[in-house]
């Protein structure tokens, strides 16, 4: 077990690294210089022309005949402007240090300009009781969601389709005015055919979940150099007072095909609201999942997340979370399992400048391959007045192969002075007096390595608020382990 001592004012904490070493080629960084002309904004240099084609490709996938509302054109605008003047991050980069994205960067990526045939997604369904909205490759399938049984006023579906000058009105102080996404925001604020809308009016409560079940349908074969890209887009916006919990659920096609979700969603909470968040990923093996979320919190809010991600070659969540008001509460839950050779990826940030505050964080990892890796880089951050805060952050990785890696960054910056803070980190395999513990009971050493792997999940697991998912993600995690460990032995 590995403790991080607690100093205040940590600027540039030490990186923990766990493994053997190993090398990696980085990327190469081109030298050309580009000159592009952005509409409505002044003339911006690029010195990475892989950026500048992917925003050429992606512009030309927008369908001419489709007029944009004033916020998805500004949305479009703001990211055409930050994404031709952001280079493609190398591993140089500081939050790209240990995460490898030069299999994106090596294949021919293209855009998912057009929904899916519906004569395509006959056999298609989704398994759910609840509100539920189908996103495939990025389009919002109106034939496939369910929309029924939701409370007076509350609004589902394209903002295309938003008839309401009032929503309209609250969506434009929101979208396209965040500025602390990196270039991947970018790419899908430019790339994103339409924006899915979830408005809950002041004071309603919503009692059924709102399930958002997104599929990738296309994509090349297994190790195919097609990599088509999807950029879907939510925005989630509940007024004071107004309570509702939202499931993500993303899943891949048959096989191992190859694609990129580049999916990213806005969160607005206002005074007094509360939204419970489960987030679910289990792309393909073989796929590109890289995912923003942008929270923003009014006073007493509150904000939870459960999140459980096993799939993708690379999945990366970017989680940025600002507290605007006091007695403001956070709570992040989050495991994540690499059983092949991939790559799961944590970044959060969380900003607290009002007293009273509270956070907690617990983030867990299973590296059960001896190419995979886990990254978790959590930064809070309490400043000056948030006074009297709470928070706490704990990460805990399980390495059950010699060569199976972790990179763990904690980061605690306090400026207050009158706080309750604490963060750590642990990594290591299953201690043996577990497993002695197990063997005195005549359970062989085999079976107590599965039971005390798949109990180290189920703490987060077990945060799921329904029994219908909750059972589906222990199924998948039973099943990815079972394969991982018979391997191994």
């Amino acid at each position: 077990m590995t403790a991080l001592a607690f100093t205040p004012h940590i600027h540039k904490p030490p990186i923990r690294s766990f493994s053997t070493p190993r090398t990696s080629k980085l990327i190469p960084k081109h030298k050309t210089r580009v000159s592009i002309q952005a509409s409505q904004t002044p003339q911006l240099t690029l010195s990475d022309p892989f950026v500048l084609q992917l925003a050429e490709t992606l512009e030309d996938s927008l369908p001419s005949s489709f007029s944009p509302s004033l916020p998805l054109q500004k949305l479009r605008d703001n990211s055409s402007e930050s994404m031709l003047s952001t280079p493609w991050p190398s591993r140089k980069d500081e939050p790209f240090r240990f995460t490898d994205i030069s299999f994106i960067r090596q294949s021919k990526t293209l855009p998912i300009s057009v929904p899916p045939d519906p004569s395509n997604l006959l056999g298609f369904s989704i398994d759910t009781q609840f509100p539920n909205i189908v996103i495939v490759d990025g389009h919002l399938i109106k034939l496939k969601s369910k929309f029924s049984e939701l409370p007076k006023g509350v609004y589902i579906g394209s903002l295309s389709e938003l008839t309401s000058e009032g929503i309209l009105e609250r969506l434009s102080e929101f979208v396209g005015d965040w500025n602390e996404g990196d270039l991947f925001w970018s790419i899908n604020g430019m790339g994103a055919p339409d924006l899915t809308v979830v408005y809950v009016p002041a004071g309603c409560h919503v009692e059924n979940p709102i399930h958002l079940s997104y599929f990738s349908a296309e994509g090349g074969n297994e190790g195919s150099n097609i990599l088509p890209i999807s950029n879907p887009r939510v925005i989630l916006l509940v007024e004071k007072g107004a309570q509702v919990d939202l499931i993500e659920d993303f899943s891949g096609g048959d096989g191992n095909k190859c694609y990129w979700t580049n999916s990213a969603l806005e969160v607005v909470i206002g005074e007094g609201g509360k939204v419970k968040h489960s987030y679910i990923q289990s792309e393909s093996l073989s796929s590109a999942h890289i995912k923003w979320t942008m929270v923003r919190q009014d006073s007493s809010s509150t904000y939870e997340l459960i999140e459980v991600s096993t799939g993708g070659k690379l999945g990366r969540h970017n989680l940025h979370i600002q507290q605007l008001g006091p007695e403001t509460e956070t709570d992040l839950s989050t495991l994540h399992l690499s059983v092949g050779n991939q790559t799961q990826d944590l970044h959060s940030r969380l900003v607290l400048d009002h007293p009273r505050g509270s956070s907690r964080q617990l983030h867990k990892c299973i590296v059960a391959h001896s190419l995979g890796q886990a990254v978790f880089d959590g930064n809070i951050k309490v400043n000056r007045f948030a006074q009297q805060t709470n928070a706490g952050q704990l990460t805990r990785s399980l390495l059950l192969e010699p060569r199976a890696t972790v990179n763990v960054k904690p980061n605690l910056q306090i400026i207050a002075d009158d706080v309750k803070c604490s963060h750590g980190a642990a990594v290591s395999d299953l201690e043996a007096s577990q497993l002695i513990y197990f063997q005195t009971r005549g359970i062989d050493t085999k079976m107590a390595r599965r039971l005390l792997t798949f109990s180290f999940g189920g703490e987060v697991i077990d945060k799921l608020p329904y029994p219908s998912i909750r059972e589906k993600v222990r199924a998948r995690i039973k099943q990815l382990l079972d394969s991982a460990l018979d391997g191994s032995s």
